[in-house]
């Protein structure tokens, strides 16, 4: 069974190269670029992840993520924290805000796999 990931960012860069680098790796992917197409995407399909970037337009990712994890729905689905502009107590702020994990931009690709895969294993 192919996993589902929903990838959300505003860069066109950091999208394409975790979608080619999961692509690869077997996963499908699903885009979003703010929290519009977010809440649109997972209302299509529920991702089986989700990689969110905190520093979006509009509603920012940790908002989005309280959203997602006070729904019935959603309230489940493996959330990580992707931000390039971390600063001292960010971490526990993405991890209070409901996010299951937190990956540093730029992304170390061999890391980026890694903390897919232990958030998604022993999930059917």
């Amino acid at each position: 069974m192919t996993r589902d990931i929903l990838i959300v960012d505003d860069s066109p860069l950091n999208l394409k190269l975790c979608q080619t680098v999961l692509e690869v790796e077997g996963y499908h992917v699903r885009l979003a670029h703010d929290a519009e197409e977010t809440f649109s995407a997972i209302d299509q399909a529920r991702p089986d992840l989700i990689l969110m970037d905190i520093g979006l337009p509009g509603m920012d990712g940790l908002e989005i993520t309280r959203r997602l994890k006070a729904r019935e729905d959603t309230g489940d689905v493996p959330i990580v924290a992707v931000t390039g502009f971390a600063m001292k107590g960010d971490e526990e702020r993405m991890l209070a805000a409901g996010c299951d994990g937190y990956l540093p931009k730029p992304l170390d690709i061999a890391r980026l796999i890694a903390v897919v895969k232990d958030h998604l294993d022993g999930r059917t």
